[in-house]
């Protein structure tokens, strides 16, 4: 495999997995977002172990929130953590920024006011990332909408003094200076001359928006002719260094990537490759005294901004703490990519609810899902957890009563799809156990099965929505319906059952013997052949392994 070093690389993205799985394109590495690709099955996993043999690939994580006052999401850095020992990417990056206040995370990167108290916390966040990961890692800066009045050093010099503490990285977006220099009046290229050479590990580029009052990274366009002389800049300071061009809104083909990747390789090419010193992880200083004290100030700043963030009302608190600027479209760039992130959480979830009510009121759907539930976890796979209960109490969809079930049938395919890979249990499991002993015993469903009921006609409904699907609507949304949710490689299926079926199906996720599941079913059909049903779930993946009544596991 080539080395990435002094390479260009592009953003993995799931409009392009066709184009990189079946023609393997000409890339010098692969970029992903880490947290999609947290979940132990689905897509996503697959795409990624396959090209991860053919390209080397970076992490590059949007969820860890390492400025967060109050601390990280707990679980997130092992995840992490597992999946680079599972993936062994070239280089692990993250975001200067927070995400998050106690029991809320906004899935987004929030400006970080710049002292010392921040820098304290930050250092012992990364030296802490750096010993879990065991690696260095590389540090982001990031496009602020908004400065606080108590910054004491600029973003760049902030950096240069974490890399100094930590050893730590930099991961120079170029863009995101040139943003920052139009919405705030900074000096791009002072920035580029208070990093020193050798700390920068890799470089950004991607598109951005100009709007009246701010201008937006919203990395869906072509890159702008003054991110290309700011990136020429960075290359005469830093040396060559991997470059990765970044295009996620409206992704285009993967040609117009290509043009883009070209002109940078063209750029890189023309710079001396050297060695880059790189410098040791060394821990930080112990600031945890400190940081308690710091962290009280800076926890309440940082919830004054959420607070702003979910209502108009406590804006005033906020703009006291910042320095001037139209604050409205400030914020509205956030409350923007904050919607944005709900609205396309759960149109990924909620595929079906989604066609039902229409695009506009599913986007008001999940604006008010989003204020009112406080998701707290940074894996925006986790969004939609409580969508369907939400979906019960909302008086605005009271005309669909059958749409909570629709949610939660969809919510357990969504879950079916990230679950973990395993084998399914086979027939040939059965084949040595005599009848008694098998009545004794209790089938362990599979991760990604699970048993579903509605007293509407959700499953015939579901089914008709699906693409390709011949399967015609239900005359009577009010007749009850049951399935099994089950993945068949990594796509997740529904299969229809009847009453005694699902009766007996749904004892055996809970628990029971074979005998009382056959007893279940037999209660509502008393017709009802277990051995057929058997052998059809078993093709559908929906156990994971048998146990006899002596505890044993096939």
């Amino acid at each position: 495999m080539a080395s990435p070093a002094a390479s260009v690389g592009l953003g993995l993205r799931a409009a392009h997995y066709r184009d990189f799985l079946e023609g393997r394109p000409r890339a010098g590495w692969l970029e992903v977002h880490t947290e999609n690709y947290l979940g132990e099955g689905g897509r996503e996993v697959q795409v990624l172990q396959r090209l991860r043999r053919d390209y080397p690939v970076s992490l590059h994580g949007v969820g860890l929130g390492l400025g967060s006052a109050h601390g990280g999401t707990p679980g997130h850095l092992e995840r992490i953590r597992s999946l680079a020992e599972r993936i062994e990417p070239f280089l692990v990056s993250e975001h200067l920024s927070w995400g998050a206040v106690p029991g809320r995370h906004f899935h987004d990167l929030l400006p970080l006011a710049l002292d010392d108290a921040m820098l304290d916390i930050i250092a012992a966040r990364v030296a802490r990332m750096q010993d879990v990961l065991k690696r260095q890692i590389l540090i982001e800066n990031v496009s602020a909408y908004v400065r606080f009045r108590a910054d004491t050093m600029s973003e760049a010099e902030f950096l240069a003094a974490l890399a100094r503490r930590t050893g730590c990285g930099l991961l120079l977006d170029i863009n995101n200076l040139y943003v920052n220099q139009c919405n705030h009046g900074e000096d791009a290229l002072a920035a580029l001359s208070a990093i020193a050479p050798g700390l920068v590990g890799e470089i950004h580029l991607g598109g951005h928006l100009a709007t009246p009052d701010v201008v937006i990274d919203h990395h869906g366009a072509a890159i702008a002719e003054p991110v290309w002389r700011l990136y020429e800049a960075a290359l005469a300071r830093f040396g060559a260094v991997p470059t990765l061009v970044e295009w996620d809104a409206d992704v285009p083909p993967l040609d117009v990537l290509m043009v883009e990747a070209d002109k940078a390789a063209a750029l890189l090419s023309r710079v001396a490759a050297a060695p880059v010193a790189v410098t040791q992880p060394r821990s930080a200083p112990d600031t945890e005294s400190g940081e308690v004290a710091d962290g009280a100030r800076l926890a309440a700043v940082q919830q004054a901004f959420a607070d702003a963030l979910l209502s108009a009302s406590a804006e005033g608190a906020l703009a006291a703490m910042l320095r001037p600027a139209p604050l409205a479209s400030r914020l509205a760039v956030y409350r923007g990519n904050l919607a944005g992130s709900w609205t396309r959480a759960l149109a990924g979830a909620f595929p079906v609810v989604a066609q039902l009510v229409g695009d506009d009121f599913f986007a008001a759907l999940a604006r008010e899902y989003g204020t009112h539930h406080e998701p707290a976890a940074a894996d925006l796979n986790a969004f939609g957890g409580g969508f369907a209960d939400f979906l019960d109490g909302f008086p605005h969809v009271a005309d669909l009563p059958y749409l909570p079930d629709m949610a939660r049938l969809e919510w357990l395919l969504h879950r079916a799809y990230h679950a973990a890979e395993i084998e399914p249990l086979a027939p040939a499991a059965l084949a040595h156990l005599a009848p008694v002993a098998f009545e004794g015993c209790r089938f362990v469903p599979h991760p990604a099965a699970a048993v579903f009921a509605s007293r509407w006609a959700v499953v015939p409904l579901w089914q008709a929505h699906q693409p390709d699907s011949d399967m015609p609507f239900p005359d009577d949304i009010a007749e009850p319906s049951r399935g099994l949710v089950y993945r068949a490689g990594w796509q997740p299926d529904v299969l229809a059952l009847d009453e005694s079926a699902h009766a007996a199906l749904a004892a055996l996720a809970d628990g029971a013997t074979v005998g009382a599941a056959l007893d279940a079913a037999l209660a509502t059909d008393g017709e009802f052949n277990l051995g057929p049903r058997l052998g059809q779930w078993m093709a559908h993946a929906a156990f994971a392994a048998l146990r006899t009544e002596h505890g044993a596991g096939q």
